[in-house]
């Protein structure tokens, strides 16, 4: 994948579940805390994800850090992994991504060298699924933090501030 194929293409369906699955991607099994922590909470109509993780069932599929171990093609594999993850999860919560209101945020850190400087190209894995996946309704802020020691050598780690009907 170049940099510039890094993007997603466009989708018809009517629903969350109807464009993953024109994309092609299915949910993997909704990701366990890897420590003492819960995977979310809600106040109010607001569910905030912990750190979602390039993983499947269990197992890391993206380990290292970007600009050495990894490219930026894999990093934006790894967030899109990690998006893959929290939208499991948001459905557990749910039942149903369409009762999705609105995606409000994507927190996004990734594990790098110092001088890997292409960390928002690699965090557009999760913004184009999200933007893809709900629409209008994806559209959200974010912020992005490199971090050279990442926990268990994960890549990527994902945060969801998602707003439920």
């Amino acid at each position: 994948m170049s940099k510039t194929a890094m993007q997603l293409k466009q989708v018809s369906g009517g629903t969350p579940e109807a464009r993953l699955a024109e994309l092609g991607f299915d949910l993997p099994p909704v990701p366990e805390a890897v420590a003492d922590y819960v995977t979310h909470t809600q106040i109010g109509s607001v569910i905030y994800t912990s750190g979602m993780l390039p993983w499947i069932g269990g197992e890391l599929k993206y380990k290292g850090k970007m600009g050495a171990d990894l490219t930026v093609e894999q990093g934006y594999e790894a967030f899109q992994l990690s998006a893959l993850n929290g939208l499991s999860l948001l459905r557990s919560i749910t039942g149903d991504l369409s009762l999705i209101k609105r995606i409000h945020r994507l927190e996004g850190t990734g594990g790098s060298t110092p001088d890997f400087s292409d960390m928002p190209l690699a965090l557009n894995g999760a913004s184009h699924l999200i933007n893809t996946v709900f629409a209008e309704k994806g559209q959200h802020s974010r912020m992005i933090y490199s971090n050279p020691s990442m926990p268990i050598d994960c890549a990527t780690l994902l945060v969801f501030w998602a707003e439920v009907e």
